[in-house]
């Protein structure tokens, strides 16, 4: 379907914004049910450390790359047209795609407030804005049925990953659209959070804006992982590269 590359054992696929929002559309129309991750380096950190995890990233229709740490790695791997595809970024369009061509949409994750807001923005069929603890089975039984019944063929889920990728990969095949997990998207785009400057996403500096807006959350994520990821990535691209 797209270029790809294993980076650290992940399949990442090289795709821009207007070919992963075709796919997606093509998928919703069809009725199929399918699920996206869009990938930073917590995600691949994350699927190395954890076998279970990383079945769940395996098991995506579409992976893309997110975060810029994982563009310049497709691009170093041999992919030299590889480009960013943010959530955050990726969900608007879809969202205006999907009105334009009447395909109904529902939102998953956030907060009520946050939800309220997006309704309010885009033409939701379905939204649920879920506890922030693990649902019991009766409450997921729940939502299933409301999102089969509201006839939603594209299911934004917000709930950060991994969270959010592993909701998606235990309903596919049981809710018939294509699920996309879009992270902080819905509290970007709602105005709950603000955004890195566009310059900053684009020299891979977000993380650090991120850290800065909220430290007690997101510390352990990037100064841990991102040091990691850039020693087990650069050993990745020297070996490919002696090969």
């Amino acid at each position: 379907m797209f270029p790809s590359r294993r980076i650290l054992g992940v399949r990442i696929d090289a795709t821009d914004y207007a070919s992963a929002t075709r796919q997606i559309l093509d998928w919703a129309r069809a009725g199929e049910s399918r699920y996206v991750c869009c990938a930073t380096v917590n995600n691949v950190i994350e699927a190395r450390d954890s076998g279970g995890y990383a079945g769940v990233m395996e098991g995506a229709d579409l992976v893309t790359s997110d975060g810029m740490p994982l563009v310049w790695t497709l691009r170093a791997l041999g992919i030299r047209e590889a480009t960013r595809v943010y959530g955050p970024d990726l969900m608007p369009m879809v969202m205006e795609a999907a009105e334009r061509d009447g395909v109904p949409v529902a939102v998953y994750g956030g907060t009520p407030g946050v939800l309220a807001e997006l309704q309010r923005r885009f033409s939701v069929v379905y939204a649920e804005a879920p506890p922030f603890r693990l649902p019991t089975g009766e409450e997921d039984d729940r939502t299933t049925r409301a999102m089969l019944a509201s006839g939603a063929r594209i299911v934004f889920v917000g709930l950060g990953s991994p969270k959010q990728d592993r909701w998606m990969h235990a309903h596919r095949g049981r809710i018939p659209a294509v699920m996309i997990g879009v992270g902080a998207a819905f509290d970007f785009l709602a105005g709950a959070k603000v955004q890195a400057p566009r310059w900053m996403q684009n020299h891979d500096l977000e993380w650090l804006f991120r850290l800065a807006t909220e430290p007690g959350r997101l510390w352990r994520r990037y100064l841990k992982q991102n040091p990691r990821f850039a020693l087990l990535a650069l050993t990745q691209v020297v070996r490919a590269r002696l090969l």
